[in-house]
Protein backbone atom coordinates (compact mmCIF):
# COMPACT_ATOMS: atom_id res chain seq x y z
CA UNK A 1 0.00 0.00 0.00
CA UNK A 2 1.33 3.46 -0.97
CA UNK A 3 0.44 6.60 0.97
CA UNK A 4 0.33 9.81 -1.03
CA UNK A 5 0.39 13.08 0.84
CA UNK A 6 -1.09 16.13 -0.80
CA UNK A 7 -1.36 19.72 0.24
CA UNK A 8 -4.64 21.51 0.50
CA UNK A 9 -4.45 24.58 -1.72
CA UNK A 10 -6.93 27.44 -1.74
CA UNK A 11 -7.36 31.14 -2.43
CA UNK A 12 -6.70 33.73 0.24
CA UNK A 13 -10.38 34.41 0.91
CA UNK A 14 -10.98 30.69 1.47
CA UNK A 15 -8.41 30.51 4.29
CA UNK A 16 -9.42 30.73 7.94
CA UNK A 17 -8.94 34.09 9.66
CA UNK A 18 -5.87 32.81 11.50
CA UNK A 19 -4.36 31.50 8.26
CA UNK A 20 -5.10 34.78 6.50
CA UNK A 21 -3.30 36.61 9.31
CA UNK A 22 -0.35 34.24 8.94
CA UNK A 23 -0.21 34.79 5.17
CA UNK A 24 -0.22 38.57 5.69
CA UNK A 25 2.59 38.20 8.21
CA UNK A 26 4.58 35.93 5.86
CA UNK A 27 4.24 38.36 2.95
CA UNK A 28 4.30 41.71 4.76
CA UNK A 29 7.05 42.88 2.36
CA UNK A 30 5.32 41.80 -0.87
CA UNK A 31 4.87 45.47 -1.86
CA UNK A 32 8.37 46.57 -0.84
CA UNK A 33 10.66 43.77 -2.04
CA UNK A 34 11.65 45.84 -5.06
CA UNK A 35 12.70 49.48 -5.57
CA UNK A 36 9.23 50.83 -4.80
CA UNK A 37 10.58 54.34 -4.26
CA UNK A 38 11.52 54.94 -7.92
CA UNK A 39 8.09 56.38 -8.85
CA UNK A 40 8.17 58.48 -5.69
CA UNK A 41 11.59 59.85 -6.68
CA UNK A 42 10.21 60.96 -10.06
CA UNK A 43 7.50 62.90 -8.23
CA UNK A 44 10.04 64.53 -5.88
CA UNK A 45 12.22 65.54 -8.82
CA UNK A 46 9.19 67.09 -10.51
CA UNK A 47 8.36 69.02 -7.33
CA UNK A 48 12.00 70.07 -7.02
CA UNK A 49 11.89 71.36 -10.59
CA UNK A 50 8.87 73.49 -9.71
CA UNK A 51 10.85 75.01 -6.82
CA UNK A 52 13.83 75.58 -9.12
CA UNK A 53 15.84 72.62 -7.82
CA UNK A 54 17.50 70.35 -10.34
CA UNK A 55 17.84 67.15 -8.29
CA UNK A 56 20.48 64.75 -9.56
CA UNK A 57 20.30 62.12 -6.77
CA UNK A 58 17.99 61.34 -3.88
CA UNK A 59 19.18 59.33 -0.88
CA UNK A 60 17.22 57.94 2.05
CA UNK A 61 17.31 55.41 4.86
CA UNK A 62 14.37 54.39 6.94
CA UNK A 63 12.15 54.00 8.73
CA UNK A 64 12.71 53.23 12.36
CA UNK A 65 16.28 54.09 13.30
CA UNK A 66 17.95 57.18 14.64
CA UNK A 67 19.67 58.90 11.73
CA UNK A 68 17.05 57.90 9.15
CA UNK A 69 16.01 60.56 6.70
CA UNK A 70 16.27 61.78 3.14
CA UNK A 71 18.45 64.23 1.26
CA UNK A 72 19.50 65.02 -2.29
CA UNK A 73 22.24 66.38 -4.51
CA UNK A 74 21.26 69.23 -6.76
CA UNK A 75 21.35 72.84 -7.83
CA UNK A 76 18.83 75.51 -6.87
CA UNK A 77 17.94 78.79 -8.55
CA UNK A 78 14.82 80.95 -8.43
CA UNK A 79 11.73 79.87 -10.39
CA UNK A 80 9.26 82.75 -10.62
CA UNK A 81 6.32 80.40 -11.30
CA UNK A 82 6.96 78.19 -8.24
CA UNK A 83 4.02 79.27 -6.06
CA UNK A 84 1.46 79.05 -8.85
CA UNK A 85 2.77 75.75 -10.21
CA UNK A 86 3.11 74.03 -6.83
CA UNK A 87 -0.51 74.94 -6.02
CA UNK A 88 -1.55 73.37 -9.31
CA UNK A 89 0.65 70.27 -8.82
CA UNK A 90 -0.11 69.65 -5.13
CA UNK A 91 -3.22 71.68 -4.42
CA UNK A 92 -3.74 70.50 -0.83
CA UNK A 93 -0.14 70.27 0.41
CA UNK A 94 0.29 73.37 2.55
CA UNK A 95 3.89 72.49 3.48
CA UNK A 96 4.96 72.60 -0.17
CA UNK A 97 3.02 75.87 -0.61
CA UNK A 98 4.88 77.35 2.38
CA UNK A 99 8.28 76.31 1.05
CA UNK A 100 7.58 77.88 -2.37
CA UNK A 101 6.27 81.10 -0.78
CA UNK A 102 9.21 81.39 1.63
CA UNK A 103 11.72 80.80 -1.18
CA UNK A 104 10.11 83.62 -3.15
CA UNK A 105 10.11 85.95 -0.13
CA UNK A 106 13.81 85.39 0.52
CA UNK A 107 14.72 85.68 -3.15
CA UNK A 108 12.85 89.01 -3.44
CA UNK A 109 15.17 90.50 -0.79
CA UNK A 110 18.17 89.54 -2.93
CA UNK A 111 16.74 90.55 -6.34
CA UNK A 112 16.10 86.87 -7.21
CA UNK A 113 19.82 86.21 -7.58
CA UNK A 114 20.47 83.53 -4.96
CA UNK A 115 21.54 80.08 -6.13
CA UNK A 116 22.57 77.04 -4.13
CA UNK A 117 24.55 73.87 -4.58
CA UNK A 118 23.49 70.86 -2.51
CA UNK A 119 25.67 67.79 -1.91
CA UNK A 120 25.09 64.80 0.37
CA UNK A 121 27.90 64.36 2.89
CA UNK A 122 28.78 61.71 5.45
CA UNK A 123 27.49 58.25 6.23
CA UNK A 124 23.85 59.11 6.83
CA UNK A 125 21.09 60.26 4.53
CA UNK A 126 19.12 62.96 6.29
CA UNK A 127 18.72 66.69 5.75
CA UNK A 128 21.65 67.63 7.98
CA UNK A 129 24.05 65.35 6.10
CA UNK A 130 24.31 67.84 3.28
CA UNK A 131 26.68 70.63 2.34
CA UNK A 132 24.67 73.56 1.02
CA UNK A 133 26.50 76.54 -0.46
CA UNK A 134 24.41 79.59 -1.30
CA UNK A 135 25.79 82.11 -3.80
CA UNK A 136 24.57 85.69 -4.32
CA UNK A 137 24.89 86.21 -8.08
CA UNK A 138 24.01 89.91 -7.88
CA UNK A 139 26.89 90.74 -5.51
CA UNK A 140 29.05 87.87 -6.82
CA UNK A 141 29.83 86.45 -3.40
CA UNK A 142 28.98 83.49 -1.20
CA UNK A 143 26.08 84.22 1.03
CA UNK A 144 25.53 82.63 4.44
CA UNK A 145 22.23 81.34 3.13
CA UNK A 146 20.71 80.16 6.40
CA UNK A 147 17.16 80.78 5.15
CA UNK A 148 17.67 79.06 1.78
CA UNK A 149 19.50 76.20 3.52
CA UNK A 150 16.63 75.79 5.99
CA UNK A 151 14.03 75.67 3.22
CA UNK A 152 15.98 73.15 1.14
CA UNK A 153 16.26 71.00 4.26
CA UNK A 154 12.54 71.46 4.91
CA UNK A 155 11.95 69.98 1.45
CA UNK A 156 14.27 67.06 2.27
CA UNK A 157 12.31 66.43 5.46
CA UNK A 158 9.07 66.58 3.46
CA UNK A 159 10.49 63.96 1.08
CA UNK A 160 11.36 61.69 4.01
CA UNK A 161 7.89 62.01 5.55
CA UNK A 162 6.32 61.25 2.18
CA UNK A 163 8.51 58.15 1.72
CA UNK A 164 7.77 57.00 5.25
CA UNK A 165 4.02 57.41 4.76
CA UNK A 166 4.17 55.46 1.49
CA UNK A 167 6.29 52.68 3.04
CA UNK A 168 3.97 52.15 6.01
CA UNK A 169 0.99 52.09 3.65
CA UNK A 170 2.65 49.44 1.44
CA UNK A 171 3.37 47.14 4.41
CA UNK A 172 -0.06 47.64 6.00
CA UNK A 173 -2.31 44.59 6.34
CA UNK A 174 -4.83 46.17 3.97
CA UNK A 175 -2.27 46.82 1.18
CA UNK A 176 -0.70 43.35 1.54
CA UNK A 177 -4.13 41.71 1.45
CA UNK A 178 -5.13 43.73 -1.63
CA UNK A 179 -1.96 42.70 -3.50
CA UNK A 180 -2.48 39.05 -2.62
CA UNK A 181 -6.12 39.11 -3.71
CA UNK A 182 -5.41 41.03 -6.94
CA UNK A 183 -2.78 38.47 -7.92
CA UNK A 184 -5.11 35.57 -7.07
CA UNK A 185 -2.37 33.52 -5.42
CA UNK A 186 -3.03 29.97 -4.28
CA UNK A 187 -1.87 29.08 -0.77
CA UNK A 188 -0.87 25.87 0.95
CA UNK A 189 -3.23 25.72 3.93
CA UNK A 190 -0.66 24.03 6.16
CA UNK A 191 2.30 26.37 5.53
CA UNK A 192 0.38 29.52 4.60
CA UNK A 193 2.86 29.98 1.73
CA UNK A 194 2.18 30.55 -1.92
CA UNK A 195 1.64 27.16 -3.52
Amino acid sequence: MEIIETSVVCKFEELSESNQAQVIENYYDINTDYEWWECEFEDYKAIGEIFGINISNIFFSGFSSQGDGACFDGEYSYNKQAIKKIKEYASTDTELHRIAKDLQTIQSRYFYGLTASVKQSGHYFHAYCTNIEVYDNIHEEYYGGDEITRLLRDFMNWIYKSLEKQYWFLVSDEAVKETIECNEYDFDVETCKIA
